[in-house]
């Protein structure tokens, strides 16, 4: 078992997420969300996606010590992003990881030119609702049995300009980060 990250040790480090993360992800999807995990097609496609000329997504893998301890995920069309999935591992809970792997999403959904970001939440993860709050996005909705097959409600989150959310994005601007 991971010790759990302590202010002393070097923050885990993000990277694209490429075809051999999938299996370490999957077990952290499973163990994170066992009754409306991801499967493995299902992550191949959106990775499918997410390189070349053409690509509408962005896939991130938090890595320390040589394993993946979070991972995050980003899809748009035209000028609407949706956040897919973000994940930490248990033992980096309270760590900012969290918040760093929605910083880079932010950063994607900028870079994609999207003037809006959209997500759904379970309506019971309200450690997840806070952290998407304190970056600016409100509740506008919900959809009722989203996810299954635990019927549970999603609540729909919109953050409109990502652009202003995270330092040293705003439009016009360049990013050396």
């Amino acid at each position: 078992m991971t010790e759990p990250a302590t202010a002393e040790s070097a923050p885990a480090a993000l990277r694209e997420m490429r075809w051999w993360d999938i299996d370490p992800v999957l077990r952290m999807e499973r163990e994170l969300f066992p009754e409306d995990a991801w499967s493995r097609g299902m992550f191949w496609s959106e990775l499918a996606h997410a390189r070349g000329p053409g690509a509408t997504r962005r896939y991130l893998v938090a890595e320390e010590d040589g394993h993946v301890v979070g991972y995050a995920g980003l899809v748009t069309s035209g000028e609407q992003a949706d956040v897919q999935t973000i994940a930490v591992a248990r033992d980096h809970w309270g760590t900012g990881l969290g918040a760093r792997l929605l910083t880079e999403l932010l950063r994607a959904a900028t870079d994609f030119e999207c003037t809006e970001v959209l997500l759904e939440c379970r309506v019971d993860n309200t450690r997840a609702q806070r952290l998407y709050e304190r970056f600016g996005f409100e509740p506008i909705g919900f959809r009722r049995g989203y996810y299954q097959p635990g019927n549970v409600d999603a609540l729909v989150m919109r953050l409109t300009d990502p652009s202003t959310s995270v330092p040293g994005t705003e439009r016009g601007t360049e990013n050396h980060g």
